[in-house]
Formats: C-alpha cells, structure tokens, sequence
C-alpha cells in the first residue's frame, strides 16, 4: 500500500517551521548538519526530565520508568535498522565518539601490516577513527577514491583494495557533501568475503529512505538522532555476535554484554526518550487504517518508503533552480534519471561568489544553507574547493516544500 505525505500535517508538528527570520518565514534547508524536531519529541524530552528522570536500575519509581522508555528506545532504533534485536542498538554521545570508542576496541585485532579500507567520500568521522587507530596499531590504510565528474565511487578501486590482509571496511551510505547513495550491499559483501568487518555510516541516509542491516549484511552501522528529527544523539548498530567478542573500554561494574558494555557512563536518557518519540513520529507517517498500529517496523518501512519518493521531487526542484543560473556548478548527481542514486542533499560553487558570501546572503533572507566542508574534508580536498572556502551545501528533507526550493531560486536569482 503506498503512503502519501500530507505536507501541512506533517508541518503542524515541527514548532521551528514557524518561526521568523529577516521578517520572513525561516525556510531549514541547514538539514544535513541537523534537522528540527517534533512537538512530541520536545514533550517525551521534558516529560522524561519530569517524571522518570533516574539513573538505571534503581529499586524506585523513576528508575523503573527510565529503564521502561530506554529499553523501548532500544526497540524501536533497532526497528528503524531492521536490526534482530535490540540488544544489537547502543547508544551515545554521537556518532563520531561511538566511532572512535568502536574503533578503538577492534584495534585490539589488529597487528602490524593489517589493512584498513576507507574512502575519500566520507566524512571525516568515518576517516579519522579508522586511521588513528590504524597508526597507533601499525595497520596499513588504503583510500578508495570517487570520480570527480561522474561523483560516485570508484567501485572496481575499492574492490581492488580489498584482499587477504584487510580487515576494516568503512564506507558512507550516502555522502554529506555530494548526496551520493553508495552501494553499500556490494562492498559489505566484498568485505565478507574477504573475512573483514563492515562498517557503515549511515548518518546522511537514514532521514532520506529504509534501511535493513540484516539485508545490507553490514557488521557496524551508525546514524545520529538529530539528522532524523530527534535530540543530540548517536545510535550504533553491531551484530550481537559481533558486540559480544569485542572486549570495549569500560567500567569494571559496568555490565560485560551488548549494549551496556558499550553504553559507558550514564547516558543522555532525556536524549534517548526523545530520539524514541522521533522514531514514533517517522512510523505514524506511514501508519494506515487498515494496518496493526503495533508494527512499528512495517509503519516505519512504508514511512520512509514515502519519504524517498519525496526526496526525489526535491532533489529534482533544487536542481532546477540551481541550473537556471548562470555559473553554478552543482558538485553531484544531476541526471534526472539518477535520482534515485542519490538524495536531496545538493552541494555547489559560484564562479565569482565564495560559499561564505552566498550563505550569508541566503541568512539574510532568512533561508539557512551551509558552506565550507561540512567535515567531509577529503571531498573539498580531492575536488580542489577547499582552499576556496568548500561548497555551498542545500539539503531538503520532507517538511520541505517546492515552494520553499522555488524561494531560494528566486533568492540566488537576486544575488546575480
């Protein structure tokens, strides 16, 4: 059954998208660095603080409340995943720091000579964690690289660094900076094949369609909270089997199986009832009639079903805008085609305008874009932008509308 979007409902429920900036209504298009979040997320935030708000394990009332939201919590991330089971879902900081903690722990696998494999698509919290841990271990890097015209990986490349001696596999799911959608299936299964581990950041993914871990065969994936209308928040995947052998970092009273084991100190709980009432909202975008409201999973998969059909209108309006205008150079998929190669995150130079000037031209207008790297530095660096100031970086996600797109081409338009 498809699921159609119903844009003022959807709207009604994120207070930010009323606010005013310049006099005008604020159009969010910063989305890739953080999206808004719902009413009902604010409230499960507040109502936590209120009334549940208690360290685990406690013999008492808001103890047992707590642990009741956080092992809900639990459940529904691992839904969003399609994980086996909530067990496989730790939570965190952000994703960046469970990197590193993850990191950390499979370096102790890793002797000299090993091989590391990352990309130059990535952001840099899928680079950096991977290639420290590899110099403090003597293990060997190997960069994969991504055509500069076409902005795609290099999949032959990448295969080809794969052998014997790998044991790490980092990719993006898709690229913060170009938009692009990496066929993350294929290099899981290169990976497995080798007997290295696969590790995926999803964190540009997950707000723009499903994801199956079991299906994708991936051993480690990660996404944060706040990209997908939730609180400040880092949510790690990993096989059970997986979670279970790695010997992590921690505390000697803290709990020697997964997640606890990698959950270390006390966690944001006011965070995670929060990114909880986000994953609600997302699947009562795709809840039916006809269907058992208790399939959060099902709800969830026709949710993002609709989801990534939108985002395909809207990469195609941001294009159009930007195309129309001369001396813009979109660095991504443009091929009307292709868009389901990538989603609705749109980066671009100007000849003769520095993505600084344009951005803050745009916030004066009260419409919210980013510039410079957006931490996906060997992306600037490989396509020669970042000495220059990066890109300009527009990402829609599904409270966005056409008419808001059609008021940033009008916008650029002007600055001509």
């Amino acid at each position: 059954m498809t699921t159609m979007l119903d844009l003022n409902r959807i709207r009604s429920q994120f207070p930010a998208l009323s606010l005013q900036a310049a006099g005008q209504p604020a159009v969010f298009l910063d989305n890739p660095g953080g999206t808004q979040v719902t009413q009902s997320v604010i409230d499960a935030v507040t109502g936590y603080l209120a009334t549940s708000n208690a360290n685990r394990g406690g013999a008492f009332a808001t103890a047992q409340r707590s642990d009741a939201v956080i092992a809900d919590a639990h459940q529904a991330a691992a839904d969003l995943l399609g994980a086996a089971s909530p067990r496989e879902i730790a939570f965190g900081p952000n994703m960046t720091t469970l990197t590193f903690s993850l990191s950390r722990a499979l370096g102790r696998q890793l002797d000299p000579g090993d091989e590391i494999v990352v990309t130059r698509m990535d952001h840099d919290a899928n680079i950096t964690p991977w290639t420290m841990m590899a110099e403090d271990r003597g293990a060997t890097v190997r960069w994969a690289d991504f055509d500069v015209e076409d902005y795609t990986l290099d999949m032959g490349g990448l295969h080809n660094l794969i052998n014997e001696r790998t044991k790490i596999v980092a990719v993006g799911y898709a690229s913060n900076a170009l938009g692009t959608i990496n066929d993350v299936k294929t290099i899981c299964g290169w990976a497995r094949e080798a007997g290295a581990l696969s590790f995926v950041d999803a964190v540009q993914y997950v707000p723009h369609g499903p994801v199956d871990v079991q299906a994708l065969g991936c051993d480690f994936l990660a996404c944060s909270a706040y990209k997908f209308f939730g609180p400040h928040i880092g949510i790690l995947y990993g096989r059970y089997d997986l979670l279970d052998q790695t010997r992590a970092y921690k505390v000697r009273p803290a709990h020697n199986y997964p997640p606890d084991k990698f959950e270390t100190g006390t966690q944001n709980h006011e965070g995670i009832a929060g990114t909880l009432a986000a994953i609600e909202y997302l699947a009562s975008l795709g809840r039916v009639a006809d269907q058992d409201d208790n399939n959060r999973r099902g709800n969830l998969l026709r949710a993002m079903d609709a989801i990534e059909d939108y985002d395909r209108s809207l990469s195609a309006a941001i294009l159009d805008e930007l195309e129309s205008i001369d001396g813009v150079r979109v660095h991504g998929i443009t091929e009307r085609s292709r868009l389901a190669e990538r989603v609705s995150t749109v980066s671009f130079t100007w000849e003769g305008h520095s993505p600084r000037q344009i951005a803050e031209a745009l916030g004066q207008q009260g419409i919210f874009v980013w510039d410079g790297n957006y931490y996906a530095l060997a992306v600037t660096e490989r396509l020669g932008v970042e000495n220059s100031g990066g890109m300009v970086r527009v990402g829609a996600v599904h409270y966005n509308t056409i008419d808001e797109i059609k008021r940033l081409g009008a916008a650029l338009r002007d600055l001509a």
